[in-house]
């Protein structure tokens, strides 16, 4: 079995058999004709079930004859522009490219000795981040799986922060100065997020021993964005009983809306109640290195953290995301020295080992993929497809909001258009929970179908269907054609069932 390692003697094996693996999947892409093949669970579980993962097959080849029939086949692709669905972005060349670099070199990014040169790319990408952002000389950061890490390390700093100041201040008022003990203060603890912003903010809550009861959910202005007046008279309510304002999560680029919540404002007020301002920016951060809409990110050099991730917004593979902080000191909260690993003295020899700022301790080198892409293309090149979604956004609304079949919520302020379908059958009134069902079914049908995929949501209790446009490829003939084939399942539902209603 040793032929199948990595190494000096087989290196020609591994060119042979990356290179018959590349092309097996640049076949699938030349030659997709749709976002999937529309196969369901039901015919796809007993041929995966039925596979015997203790028989095998011994030969690459063999091996990706199978998974044509397992995945490649049926998988979905993210590239073909009638994929609206969720957040996954067409990826960008050089990032595969890093991809397989780094996947074949197999670095940890945990300690120095494990990662020599991929810790300093790392580090360098986080100050270019930090930079663009706007923290300042002091910042630092960390990347992780994906935004919903870098969430609940930002609060879990936030938690740790708020515990320190509280316990302080305690210590200061009392005339005998004693420390407050921490298990006093977190049930005392309070986050405030808006309505619309991701729900890895309630799960870090009850992860970090607070409780989902712990958020308070701030309700969204008509263009979904945050209300920082109803924002100012929680944190005074919290104030005045007795409560801690922990951390306020300002999000910029909402999963369903792609708003920005007012940032400027929100920071004024965070600061007001020495409450930590997080920035979740997973969705919106691909306006850092927009070359025309920099500025609708304003306000976000204020933040005491951000969330970033390079695989929505900068065309990245999953998984590449991370985290930021304007006071690298801050990020010693997620510290801890394992003699066998990091022992402290290599802090003090100024060794920089990446666990003493992680969550995570074996870590990929997911960085590498961001630096391949930089280089080769630059940030303005990023900037520049993420530009062009965002165009293709507003080119969609004007398409949805003058097609009488639809009504869409609001203008997107990055690539997202939420809307339903509603029936004007003359002199018929539809009830509205069928609404709703024709528009659960039609994303379902067009799901089934493999024609286009669309995301689903609801908004104000009602069932809406959502484009979320990542990819540069996608027209707005494309748009039509989806929004006419939504048009068709909806109708023909609706015709069905309204039969059956008389």
């Amino acid at each position: 079995m040793r032929q199948h390692l990595l190494n000096e003697t087989t290196a020609d094996l591994y060119r042979r058999s990356v290179t018959e693996g590349v092309a097996r999947v640049a076949a699938r892409l030349a030659t997709t004709q749709r976002p999937h093949t529309g196969i369901s669970v039901d015919a796809l579980a007993p041929v995966i079930a039925g596979i015997d993962l203790d028989s095998p097959l011994e030969d690459a080849a063999a091996a990706l004859d199978e998974l044509e029939d397992v995945y490649l086949r049926d998988a979905v692709y993210f590239h073909h522009p009638r994929y609206l669905g969720h957040l996954n972005c067409p990826v960008v060349i050089p990032a595969v490219l890093g991809e397989a670099v780094l996947s074949a070199v197999n670095s940890s990014l945990d300690t120095w000795d494990q990662s020599i040169g991929g810790t300093l790319i790392e580090r360098r990408l986080i100050d270019w981040t930090a930079r663009r952002i706007g923290l300042g000389p002091g910042a630092d950061g960390i990347f992780t799986s994906g935004g919903s890490q870098s969430n609940f390390h930002a609060l879990l700093l936030a938690r740790d922060e708020a515990c320190r100041l509280v316990m302080r201040h305690a210590a200061n008022a009392a005339r005998e100065p004693q420390e407050l003990p921490k298990s006093e203060v977190l049930p005392k603890l309070r986050i405030f997020t808006s309505e619309a912003s991701h729900f890895s903010v309630q799960k870090s809550a009850a992860m970090l021993g607070l409780g989902y009861e712990a958020v308070i959910s701030v309700p969204v202005d008509r263009n979904r964005r945050m209300d920082t007046s109803v924002l100012a008279l929680e944190l005074e309510n919290c104030a005045a009983e007795g409560l801690f304002p922990m951390a306020v999560v300002a999000t910029a680029g909402t999963t369903d809306f792609g708003s920005i919540d007012p940032l400027p404002e929100i920071a004024r007020l965070a600061a007001e109640h020495s409450a930590w301002m997080h920035v979740d920016a997973a969705y919106g951060c691909g306006l850092l290195v927009s070359p025309t809409r920099r500025h609708l990110l304003d306000g976000i050099e204020l933040a005491d953290s951000v969330t970033v991730d390079y695989h929505k917004s900068f065309f990245q593979p999953v998984s590449s995301s991370a985290l930021l902080v304007r006071d690298r000191d801050t990020m010693k909260h997620a510290t801890y020295h394992a003699d066998y690993l990091n022992p402290r003295r290599m802090a003090e020899e100024r060794i920089p080992n990446q666990v003493d700022k992680s969550i995570q301790t074996t870590r990929r080198f997911d960085a590498l993929k961001l630096w391949m892409t930089l280089r080769v293309m630059g940030a303005d090149g990023v900037g520049s497809l993420f530009d062009e979604v965002i165009d293709l956004a507003a080119a969609g609304w004007d398409v949805i909001d003058a097609d009488p079949r639809f009504e869409v919520v609001v203008k997107p302020q990055i690539s997202t258009l939420v809307f339903r379908y509603v029936p004007r059958p003359d002199g018929l009134d539809v009830p509205a929970a069928l609404v709703d069902e024709a528009n659960l079914h039609a994303r379902k049908a067009l799901f089934a179908s493999g024609e286009a995929v669309v995301a689903g949501t609801k908004v104000d209790g009602k069932q809406y269907l959502k484009f979320t446009l990542l990819n540069p490829q996608t027209t707005t003939a494309d748009i039509t054609a989806v929004l006419d084939l939504l048009a068709v399942h909806a109708e023909q539902f609706l015709g069905e069932s309204l039969v059956v209603h008389r």
